[in-house]
Parts: C-alpha cells; structure tokens; sequence
C-alpha cells in the first residue's frame, strides 16, 4: 500500500510541476498552446520534435525556454553546409601543461547536452 501510496503522490507532484512549467511557457507563446504541449510531451518521451515554420517564429526561443524552464543543459547547432562531425562531436587537441608534457585533451562538442536544437537542418 505504501508503494502505491507514493507512486500517487509522486505522479501528483509530477502533475504539479509539469502545470507551473506549461504556464510559465505559454507566457512567452501567447496563442501557441498546443506547440507547448506537444514539445512538452516530446521532450518528456525522451523523444525528438521537429519544429516547422517561418522564420521569426519562436521556434529557437520556444527550446531555449523549455530548457530554462525544465533546467535542462540546452545547445544549438547552426546547420551550414561546412559543417563537420567534429563541429556536432568535438574534437580531441594537443595540449602542453606546464612542464612540458603534452597529451591530447578532449573538448566537448554542443552535442553533449541535455536539449540540443539543431537549426536550419536543411542548410547541411
């Protein structure tokens, strides 16, 4: 009983929390409730969302304000047709420390994030 007792308050919680997240971005999206919902219900999913529209849309503040509002780790890669898997991975660098030895280091790309926006796919 107890398990189910907490399972209830947890889902309640959830509900909460999910409800103060949808209100306050759809105080930035004025008009664009069901784009909040869906991009909420994708990103709970751990699925992907494609967003579709003209530019000046929102479409970028609309992930930059799930990520903040979720306090998720957010990036964005701007799609050009130069891009590089290392520009998406990162790269490894050689690196000198202070006394002379050098060893290869490890420098993260956007892609090691929580929320990642991948912008103008159709650019690459």
């Amino acid at each position: 009983m107890t398990e189910e007792t907490d399972l209830v308050a947890g889902l309640e919680a959830l509900e909460e929390k999910l409800a103060r997240a949808r209100a306050s971005i759809t105080r930035r999206f004025i008009g664009q409730e069901r784009v909040v919902d869906l991009s909420l219900s994708a990103l709970l999913c751990g699925g992907h969302g494609l967003l579709i529209g003209l530019p000046g849309l929102g479409k970028t503040r609309l992930v930059e304000t799930l990520g903040t509002v979720m306090g998720l780790a957010t990036n964005r890669v701007q799609f050009t047709p130069d891009l590089m898997p290392a520009d998406i991975l990162g790269s490894e660098v050689l690196e000198t420390s202070n006394d002379g030895r050098r060893a290869f280091k490890f420098i993260e790309g956007p892609i090691f994030c929580q929320l990642l926006m991948a912008d103008e796919i159709n650019r690459a």
